[in-house]
């Protein structure tokens, strides 16, 4: 009878030591899906076509994964409004945003944040394309032509060009040749006008001059008639939604503004591979306040609330 009694002990110890066994793995298998659903997501407004931006956004986060620790995947956008309904709802932790869809990001996101630009985006421009047999060479002779623009959310492609049109005394609703198109990317816009669809255009002036430069666009039936002057554009914007740094880990908004601030063409691999997408060399700090002027030219035209 003893040895019946030790024997059926020893049985309820391996039961018990199985059954924890088991409740730790299970434990642990837990962690390790909270952990893999912490995913830091990144996003870009399609200003491009996304055989050109995908693999580059992909390189940004490959870059940024290695250098603050966190697991950063691209998220493709399908258009400009939903990558900005997406940031408000928190599904999207880092956005490059241009001007205007950066100031309508951070106004349904309380406490985002720009963090970074390009050089060059403290002093955008666009360009006003036409069919080179047109006769047109300022913004006024544009009355009565067919024209269009990029996206309707694009600064540079929609917003600005908008502004800059009003005040050489054009309504863009009234004054063209029927209503304006939206092309919905830079790149489109340059093909419907070197195709003829429409006469004339207006994007931004990094996508023209990279398409000059790729030898993508024919010039004997495009040209550049006019230049805008200069306005703060693109940027980084980070999300601040559910506390990043509470979600993230202590100093996580740090730790990503500090490697973007850090990239360098220099330093080859994944960063320099991103910056040459981006056309530029490095990013430099950036904060909210210069996008007030966008954010005023925005509530004129009922683009922000």
């Amino acid at each position: 009878m003893r040895k019946i009694i030790v024997a059926l002990l020893a049985g309820l110890m391996m039961i018990s030591l199985t059954a924890c066994g088991q409740n730790q793995a299970s434990n642990s298998s837990k962690k390790e899906t909270t952990k893999e659903q912490k995913e830091f997501k990144i996003g870009a407004i399609p200003d491009q076509s996304a055989a050109e931006l995908n693999p580059n956004m992909e390189a940004t986060a490959r870059y940024l994964s290695e250098k603050t620790g966190l697991k950063v995947k691209f998220v493709p956008a399908n258009d400009y409004a939903a990558l900005v309904t997406a940031f408000e709802r928190g599904e999207i932790q880092l956005v490059w945003f241009g001007g205007l869809t950066g100031v309508q990001a951070r106004a349904v996101a309380p406490g985002a944040e720009a963090i970074a630009q390009r050089p060059r985006d403290a002093k955008f421009q666009s360009v006003f394309i036409a069919q080179k047999n047109l006769n047109v060479s300022k913004i006024e002779d544009l009355k009565g032509k067919i024209f269009t623009f990029g996206s309707e959310s694009s600064t540079s492609g929609s917003l600005m060009p908008r502004y800059f049109l009003t005040k050489a005394g054009i309504d863009p609703e009234k004054d063209f040749n029927g209503k304006p198109n939206y092309s919905g990317s830079h790149d489109k816009t340059i093909k419907l006008v070197e195709s003829g669809a429409f006469e004339t255009g207006a994007l931004n002036i990094s996508v023209w001059e990279k398409t000059v430069k790729e030898n993508k666009v024919d010039l004997n039936k495009v040209k550049v008639f006019y230049t805008t002057p200069e306005y703060f554009d693109y940027h980084w914007t980070i999300n601040n939604l559910d506390n990043i740094d509470k979600v993230y880990g202590d100093g996580t908004k740090q730790k990503v503004k500090d490697a973007l601030l850090s990239m360098s063409i220099d330093k080859g691999g994944d960063q320099a591979q991103a910056l040459k997408f981006f056309q530029t060399e490095k990013f430099v700090e950036t904060n909210n306040d210069n996008y007030k002027a966008i954010e005023e030219v925005a509530k004129k035209l009922g683009m922000v609330k």
